[in-house]
């Protein structure tokens, strides 16, 4: 199908292209200015998207389920560091409620460059599939693919064949899904872009990749047998080609957070050095005891030094070449390193891997026992080629290590396999089960931790005729189904009410990574934790909107921010002006900062009503964590921490510490974890308040009208709110596509 593609206007295409592979249609339907402005583009848009193509009945498998794709209207812009990210957004067949992930590469502002703000695909081809957008003949086509099984065997194909035709590889951006995304819930969509800088054996320039990781959006990809999405473009040429309403304002914008980054970064973090993977050492200090170890148990370990940042950096990271995973960023923090495998079916050859990031060097690392820097490489590359998302994984793995542990599972249960603490064969040879279905537990685990749950169970009770699932619940770490990402929460409760209330995929940190600057005492006062889960999600959600990275803002601290009055300055204002100034200029308003960001609780809202269909009454009772996230499960666990949860004790009754010291570990126990579950009810039933829902943690019909999100609603999906509000029905004006 050939179409027509509109110069951009405000960093906006103004067209989103929709495709069913099972019917073969295609269409390039205009953006709706009204759904344009109010959502933004990115993670809000992708959402509006989803909210009119489903209904409370649809199922993640189901063929109307779309798989989402959108950038935002700042994105592709290398004029501003870190304009490279993009969402998928669908039902996610791990949680079954809606499911988000964010990814860096090329392929967000290439499809923006061949003429869509999103694309949107539903049906189920009949044959393994491939769409190509072809940015430069304006052509779209559904093609059949090879029956690839691995990611990195999907990425020389298309390499091998777009070249072959004439494009040169950095036109080239696609994404991809492996054989993991087709037999686990959990897997993810891998984002293929060239890099011509990295030295190899050869010469330079490699393929380089990024994740949508996280709530299985890889599996719905290849439910729908599609086994890549490419895109072919360039980027814009001449004076002001995004559209701006006052380019030299952008410009300023980007050359100002350059210079913050250039002079910051060496100073702080170096990320361009350890990329995120040198937050390791932070959460490992002794004082914050936030680095699980051995499925959270643990909050720091010595041996942490040994996958930290530094030791990557010095010791297996190619710093040649620029390792931006978009131009115009001088973050530099999409790290890399050369390994020669060691397991699996590609034992002994030489391979790329990019990463790990943090998520991945603790999931694979210290949650898993496992203190060898050269095996994460080797997990992290694996998870990749099958495409599984690196943080569900090891968090399953962690769960059924602790079994072992505890005597809920024996060898044989595992069909010989020794999956204990430090294992480094055993986790690899489980990866490899995991993606193939080879034995029950693997079948078991790749369908999400509550399958894991039961399986266990299953396995106790035939073996002692015991019930074991209230003790693993206890420690099977995962919110609305999606298992945790790797900050252990037990010092900070700004973050555990992050992970049960403020992230509505689940038990993610993208919404409100709250954890480091709670650490450091950026909220001291309740009322101060229950605002930062309205104001960082805000910030943090809002980028995903407009198609930018976090990571400029988060991990570098302008100066300027420490001069601010009457402000959180752990919210880094001085460069939140900077991207006030950015969107400002490609937009032509003139909005705070703050005002800017304020418009996010409009998707934030979205997503909770649709949480709230799937949920009903019950929408509160899954604003949960474990116990483990709360605090020591056993007497064991307390008193390995038991000089600081002394303290605590001490605090909470009010008594002198040498009382506390003399009385029994489990009755101290149960007074800390106590207090600290009544304390999270409370913070989340204030973050309920604040955000304007009622107290079964529903937006309230009043909330969404004052938002402006009620206009934007289906009928059946008012009527429900109104329902679950106790309110009557009311005339209905919908807006259309």
């Amino acid at each position: 199908m050939n179409y027509t593609r509109e110069k951009m206007q405000h960093g906006y295409a103004n067209r989103i292209l929709t495709i069913d592979v099972g019917t073969g249609s295609i269409a390039t339907p205009g953006l709706d200015r009204d759904v344009r402005d109010y959502f933004t583009g990115g993670r809000g848009l992708g959402l509006y998207l989803l909210h009119r193509a489903i209904t409370p009945d649809t199922r993640p498998t189901d063929p109307e389920n779309p798989l989402i794709l959108a950038g935002g209207p700042l994105g592709g812009i290398p004029q501003f560091p870190g304009t490279a990210k993009a969402m998928a957004v669908s039902l996610s067949p791990l949680t079954g409620i809606p499911g988000v992930s964010n990814f860096g590469g090329y392929f967000g502002a290439y499809l923006k460059y061949a003429g869509f703000d999103a694309l949107q695909v539903t049906g189920k081809a009949n044959r393994e599939t491939m769409i190509i957008i072809d940015g430069f003949r304006c052509e779209i086509a559904i093609e059949e693919a090879p029956e690839l099984n691995e990611s990195f065997a999907v990425e020389r194909y298309i390499a091998e064949r777009f070249t072959a035709a004439g494009y040169e590889k950095r036109a080239i951006a696609f994404m991809s899904a492996g054989i993991g995304a087709d037999t686990t819930c959990y897997g993810c969509i891998n984002s293929h872009y060239y890099d011509m800088t990295k030295p190899t054996d050869t010469g330079r320039g490699i393929f380089r990749t990024k994740q949508a990781g996280r709530t299985g959006m890889g599996s719905v990809m290849r439910d729908k047998r599609i086994r890549a999405i490419v895109v072919l473009a360039d980027f814009p040429r001449g004076e002001n080609p995004y559209g701006a309403a006052d380019w030299e304002r952008v410009k300023r914008a980007g050359a100002a957070l350059h210079r913050v980054i250039r002079e910051e970064d060496p100073r702080s973090l170096k990320m361009y050095r350890k990329g995120s993977a040198g937050l390791i050492s932070f959460m490992n200090k002794s004082d914050y005891q936030s680095l699980p170890v051995n499925n959270f148990q643990k909050g720091s370990d010595p041996r942490a030094q040994q996958i930290c940042g530094k030791w990557y950096a010095e010791n297996l990271f190619e710093h040649r070449g620029n390792d931006g995973c978009f131009p115009g960023c001088n973050l530099l923090c999409t790290k890399g390193a050369w390994l020669t495998l060691v397991s699996g079916d590609h034992r002994g050859k030489k391979v790329w891997v990019d990463g790990p990031e943090y998520e991945t060097a603790a999931g694979f690392g210290s949650n898993l026992g496992i203190w060898s820097a050269e095996f994460i490489l080797e997990a992290n590359w694996y998870c990749d080629n099958y495409s599984i998302d690196a943080i569900t994984a090891p968090t399953i793995m962690a769960f059924l290590m602790e079994c072992f542990q505890r005597g809920y599972l024996t060898r044989e249960d595992a069909e010989g396999l020794d999956l204990v603490w430090g294992n480094e064969a055993a986790a690899l040879e489980f990866i490899h089960r995991l993606a193939h279905g080879r034995s029950d537990m693997a079948r078991a685990a790749a369908k999400g931790m509550g399958a894991a749950v039961d399986w266990v169970c299953g396995r106790y009770a035939a073996r002692t005729g015991a019930d074991c699932r209230e003790e693993l619940e206890r420690f099977a770490m995962q919110t609305k189904g999606l298992p945790f990402s790797f900050y252990r929460t037990h010092r900070s409760l700004s973050m555990q009410a992050s992970y049960a209330a403020a992230s509505d995929i689940g038990a993610h940190h993208a919404a409100a990574w709250l954890i480091k600057v709670d650490l450091l005492g950026a909220f001291p006062t309740f009322e101060d934790k229950a605002n930062s889960l309205i104001t960082y999600p805000r910030v943090r959600l809002g980028n995903d909107n407009m198609g930018v990275c976090k990571l400029p803002w988060v991990d570098v601290f302008n100066p300027e921010s420490a001069r601010s009055l009457d402000t959180d300055i752990y919210i880094n204002p001085a460069s939140q002006e900077l991207y006030a100034e950015f969107f400002n200029g490609m937009m032509g308003t003139d909005m705070t900062w703050q005002e800017i960001f304020e418009m996010t609780d409009r998707d934030i809202n979205l997503q909770r009503v649709m949480n709230a269909e799937r949920f009903g009454e019950e929408t509160a009772s899954h604003d949960r964590v474990p116990d483990r996230a709360v605090g020591p499960t056993e007497d064991g666990l307390y008193e390995a921490e038991g000089e600081y949860n002394d303290g605590e004790v001490s605090r909470i009754l009010d008594v002198p510490l040498e009382e506390v010291r003399s009385r029994k570990t489990s009755t101290k126990r149960t007074i800390l974890m106590n207090h600290r579950k009544q304390e999270l009810r409370e913070l989340i039933a204030l973050y309920y308040q604040k955000r304007g829902w009622n107290t079964s943690g529903i937006p309230t019909v009043a909330t969404l009208k004052r938002l402006g999100l009620w206009d934007f609603l289906k009928e059946e999906t008012r009527s429900e709110m109104l329902r679950l509000n106790g309110e009557q029905t009311a005339p209905l004006r919908t807006i259309a596509m």
